[in-house]
């Protein structure tokens, strides 16, 4: 959040603090619309005049302010999505812009393990063409989007039963949020599925990926070895697929009961 931050109130005051490539260096109002941060110019000269954008944790009040793909840009939007969840896939487009992630605009997309649909959401929001909204389960979808003419409803559905043939589209962009399963099983059916080069942004939960018998009170994996284990096990078996992993970080908000999570960005 913004707000904690102290505030910029002039450009110069702004300037001295950044260290931008002059040469890759865009307005802050553009970048917040570059990377699906804001739906329109003028929304995202509003936050910013509000004081509810902060640049690497710094608020900033000028929309002419130059930003380079490496900062960290965040942005108090208010938004009100159909699940907490949502704010895990926001938080990715804007981890992983500066290595190559771009919102979904124009895109076929989809959601694995949509549940409520807080990741459809998220690209519809941002202009995704069609979302397939894929989950295992019946019925979970907040009608909101469910009713949205751009989403494609396949419930009761596994991913490890899907083929090519099966989809009425071949994804350029998959995300997934999956529970009780691990990834290592989902990940083969995505490299079947998805287009060439298509974007795919996967929540890691190691609550699902190390073994009942290494978790603790509540479900929490409490060791960091095996949380980050559980991570390279992903990468590995993403790699192993024939998948280029370009980025992993950590989820912006903790997953139940306060399980760390980890976001992993990759292009087929």
């Amino acid at each position: 959040m913004p707000s904690p931050y102290r505030n910029f109130t002039s450009t110069d005051d702004w300037q001295q603090v950044q260290h931008n490539d002059s040469q890759h260096a865009v307005r802050l109002d553009l970048a917040l619309l570059d990377r699906g941060l804001s739906d329109s110019r003028s929304k995202a000269q509003r936050l910013i005049v509000q004081g509810k954008v902060s640049v690497n944790g710094v608020v900033v009040s000028k929309a002419s302010a130059k930003v380079s793909d490496d900062d960290v840009i965040a942005a108090d939007r208010g938004d009100d999505y159909v699940s907490r969840g949502a704010y895990k896939l926001v938080g990715a487009f804007d981890l992983f812009f500066k290595d190559g992630l771009r919102p979904p605009k124009g895109l076929r997309c989809l959601d694995i393990g949509a549940s409520t649909g807080g990741f459809c959401d998220v690209l519809l929001r941002h202009g995704a063409a069609q979302v397939i909204a894929l989950d295992v389960g019946h019925g979970q979808l907040d009608p909101k989007i469910a009713n949205d003419g751009r989403i494609i409803e396949m419930s009761g559905v596994n991913i490890r039963d899907v083929e090519v043939g099966d989809l009425p589209f071949r994804p350029e962009m998959i995300v997934s949020d999956v529970s009780f399963i691990s990834l290592t099983y989902v990940i083969p059916v995505i490299a079947r599925i998805a287009a060439d080069d298509a974007q795919i942004v996967l929540l890691v939960k190691p609550q699902f990926e190390v073994g009942k018998g290494n978790l603790g009170k509540n479900g929490i994996v409490e060791s960091e070895e095996l949380r980050e284990q559980a991570l390279r096990n992903v990468i590995a078996c993403a790699k192993s697929n024939g998948l280029d992993v370009r980025a992993t970080g950590p989820s912006p908000i903790e997953g139940m009961h306060g399980n760390v999570e980890y976001l992993l960005y990759a292009v087929k």
